[in-house]
């Protein structure tokens, strides 16, 4: 099995595809680094040599952030917004859309399930 950043990569997907399983890399990102490694998009991840497989690991290892260092930064970002307290990082801080969507109806998967109402119970009446 394949292991390129901590992850190991499925023998029986396209090299592509199966480059995306790192976090911090896409399909065009797994294009371009296989295209100057010069291994064929389409061979499967378990036909590739060990060889390819360590170009592949200096490569990335050169080009920049992917995996725990991607994640740690993304988290640092929020954090800093959140702790300067403008509206991105309000938005974060109460888990409400960050990007201007309409929250008035739909948001339900940054909103969580729909909190139930609860009915008042009505005063009693005078006679």
């Amino acid at each position: 099995m394949a292991r390129v950043a901590g992850v190991d990569l499925p023998p029986n997907k396209r090299a592509q595809i199966g480059m995306t399983y790192i976090y911090g890399v896409g399909k065009s990102r797994a294009t371009a680094i296989l295209n100057e490694v010069g291994v064929d998009i389409h061979t499967k991840i378990r036909d590739i040599s060990e060889d390819d497989l360590n170009k592949i690991r200096t490569l990335l290892d050169q080009q920049g952030e992917i995996e725990g260092d991607l994640r740690k930064r993304i988290q640092m970002d929020i954090k800093r917004l959140m702790d300067i307290s403008c509206h991105r990082g309000l938005r974060h801080r109460r888990s409400l859309p960050v990007r201007g969507q309409r929250t008035h109806t739909n948001a339900r998967t940054r909103k969580g399930p729909r909190k139930a109402a609860v009915a008042k119970k009505k005063a009693p009446g005078k006679k």
